[in-house]
């Protein structure tokens, strides 16, 4: 840790260094065509500027390299939310208002949400070619509702070269936390290959102030008062390796593993009505090899294999007047999942254009729960559980597009699926359709209709309680249900730039774990259910501004309304609605161009929001960077500082029916950071003299 931070001292000092011996080079040219193209007459110079979006086939496919050119961006995960539309939601992203699944290079991946998005954020930002933002992804894709496809860049069939980065980070919030990346990336003729290695570490520290008044079925009412520190750290490594092998045109083999591994403590006391200590550690390894195949005359197959292992043990000792719990539990969850498919697509005459294919999984959760007597170490009875579940999804899929004219085409698909499981077997069908219309180049209208499926998290379908002291638990739902979503998008692109959306949303039995203050007993219960209904329907507008060449802007306003109605939820059914909105911004100013300097300055406002019988109040940040570029723009230096006015933090509250809780989070959202990446490359193989193959087929 020492020797990191002297070497960024050291790489501060040499740079500030260098900076003030730095002379005038002629280096603009380079950056003027990233951002316009240029065209010199006699005293005269025109500049016409590229579009950042494109429509093609119903997807929008963004410049990102040019999009976050001017940014403080890092890795990948970071360039997704700078797309306009996507919101980081607690580190959910969401696409005008829904849920959106990011996939890498039209590969579907078995790993959760959670591992993805870690996999994103330890790759470079630079590997990024494109992204492709389907608001409705036909089922060729294999994943249903909106989709953001990030595509890596490959060099298969250029001379050999060889390519990496460099990247260390130090953030300061109350504790410090640590990240490091290498990366590498090798491209021939027939052979690419790509390797990343990640690591990071990082300690937190959490303060909630619970305020509740708890109200038994006997009518008596307890003030409830419970002051909350914890204290965390966590390690982990991420790796990555990726092979494609290019035997002729469009006939290609890939592969690629990923493994992340990590652990963690966490120490935390609870005092007030409740007294409580606990002690917890963890651990998970999670291990994911993939095959593709793509012929050239439009079949891809693959197979997919997923394994993943997470145990961890808690020591708990609580009292609430004469409530006591204290015990030493261990539990764990292993899952190995397998997915097989296989399509194919046609090109036909007169701009038609068939798909259609298969595609197969295999889930087994092998889970267990137990809890032992901290000093004799026997095991309890009671709330133990051990579970061997299994599931099976079959899906059967045809679709078409046809490009009626240069201006109009349709892409349309119909996929059954059959989810079968101990408690369900049942068949569903989700019809998908995309629809544009190019006015102009760069003016673009565009409908999208999609269907999903969102399944529960396998943990939380366990027959299972857990316990955070002896007044808050968690339980699980065995019969939580898979939630039905869909959505429907108009989308107006205007020059290239300006993004208009209107877009409705309904998720028949919504998934969502919420908080319930039992009658029958003085607990608070977090438990996984099923809603009636969510409902979203709102405009999204993002408008980029610039000015000459100093300011480069984006604004982007979300209006919507929301709704959530559950009928049977507890003892207290509920429908309720809000009107609400989200501001982001985005502003990069150019200080130099000689040294490089850019300055951040981003932010993000929502206002009021519900979930379930939830009300989070107003929320919102402001973000600061400045970026210094050099050494031939190999070498970038970033210093910022997040939530400045440490206002991100909410505290969410509960005053419906005889339910009344307030949790104050009190914790320093404020983090202060450097960073330092360097990319290396430009090695390539020696030319030598070839056979002249030119005429062979």
């Amino acid at each position: 840790m020492k020797q990191i931070i002297l070497f960024l001292i050291a790489a501060i000092a040499s740079i500030v260094g260098a900076a003030a011996q730095q002379t005038v080079q002629l280096r603009d040219t380079t950056d003027a065509y990233l951002d316009s193209i240029y065209r010199e007459l006699p005293e005269i110079m025109v500049t016409g500027e590229r579009p950042v979006v494109k429509a093609t086939q119903g997807k929008l496919v963004y410049d990102v390299p040019r999009l976050i050119s001017n940014l403080p961006v890092d890795n990948a995960f970071d360039a997704i939310k700078e797309l306009p539309g996507v919101v980081d939601m607690n580190g959910a992203l969401q696409l005008s208002g829904q849920g959106v699944t990011v996939i890498l290079n039209g590969k579907v991946s078995t790993m959760s949400a959670e591992q993805l998005q870690s996999l994103l954020k330890s790759t470079p930002a630079s590997r990024i070619e494109s992204a492709e933002v389907m608001y409705s992804a036909p089922a060729r894709y294999q994943v249903r509702g909106a989709v953001i496809n990030v595509i890596l860049k490959s060099q298969t069939g250029n001379a050999p070269s060889l390519q990496g980065e460099l990247f260390t980070a130090y953030n300061q919030k109350h504790y410090e936390s640590l990240s490091e990346r290498a990366s590498l990336l090798y491209s021939g003729r027939k052979l690419s290959a790509d390797f990343l290695y990640s690591y990071d570490y990082g300690r937190n520290r959490m303060e909630t102030d619970k305020t509740a008044v708890h109200t038994l079925a006997d009518g008596s009412v307890h003030p409830m008062n419970l002051y909350e520190l914890s204290a965390s750290r966590r390690n982990q490594h991420n790796v990555r390796l990726g092979m494609d092998y290019t035997f002729s045109k469009d006939n290609m083999l890939s592969f690629v593993y990923t493994t992340q591994l990590s652990d963690g403590s966490n120490h935390g006391t609870v005092s007030g009505t409740q007294n409580s200590t606990t002690y917890s550690t963890h651990s998970s390894q999670l291990h994911n090899a993939r095959f593709d195949y793509n012929a050239a005359f439009g079949m891809r197959a693959g197979a997919e294999f997923t394994w993943f292992d997470a145990p961890s043990d808690q020591l708990l000792h609580s009292t609430m007047g004469e409530e006591q719990l204290n015990f030493l539990s261990n539990d764990n969850q292993r899952i190995s999942k397998w997915r097989f498919y296989l399509s194919q697509e046609h090109k036909l005459g007169k701009g038609w254009g068939l798909n259609y294919g298969a595609n197969y999984t295999t889930v087994t959760d092998n889970s267990y729960q137990y809890y032992y007597d901290p000093e004799t170490r026997e095991l309890l009875t009671g709330n133990n559980m051990q579970s061997r579940r299994r599931e099976q999804t079959t899906n059967l899929y045809a679709g078409f597009n046809k490009s009626f004219t240069d201006k109009f085409s349709v892409d349309a698909s119909l996929a059954t699926e059959l989810y079968h499981t101990g408690f369900w077997n049942e068949w569903s069908m989700y019809p998908a359709l995309n629809m544009n219309y190019t006015f102009s180049p760069g003016t673009i209208l565009q409908f999208s209709l999609t269907s999903d499926k969102e399944y529960p998290e396998f943990w939380s379908m366990q027959n299972s309680t857990s316990y955070m002291g002896a007044y808050s638990e968690i339980q699980g739902n065995p019969l939580l249900k898979p939630a039905a979503d869909y959505n429907a998008t108009l989308s107006y692109i205007f020059r290239g730039k300006y993004v208009f959306n209107l877009f409705f949303s309904h998720t028949k039995n919504s998934q969502m774990q919420t908080l319930y203050q039992s009658p029958d007993r003085l607990v608070e219960i977090y438990k996984f259910v099923n809603f009636d209904f969510s409902q979203q329907i709102g405009v999204v507008a993002s408008i980029p501004l610039k000015v000459k060449k100093w300011m480069d802007s984006r604004f982007t306003f979300t209006g919507l309304r929301m709704r959530q109605k559950d009928s049977d939820f507890w003892d207290i059914p509920f429908d309720r609605q809000l009107y609400t909105f989200v501001l982001m911004m985005n502003n990069t100013f150019t200080l130099s161009k000689t040294p490089d300097l850019k300055l951040t300055l981003s932010g993000f406002y929502q206002n009021r929001a519900i979930q379930g019988i939830y009300d989070l109040p107003v929320s919102g940040h402001l973000n600061a960077a400045l970026r210094y570029t050099f050494a031939n723009d190999k070498a970038q230096l970033i210093l910022k500082c997040n939530d400045i006015f440490n206002t991100s933090g909410i505290s969410p509250r509960i005053r419906f029916g005889k339910q009344q809780v307030t949790n104050h989070y009190i914790q320093t959202n404020r983090e202060f950071g450097v960073s330092f990446s360097y990319k290396f490359g430009g090695y390539k193989e020696k030319k030598r003299e070839e056979v002249d193959t030119s005429r062979f087929k």
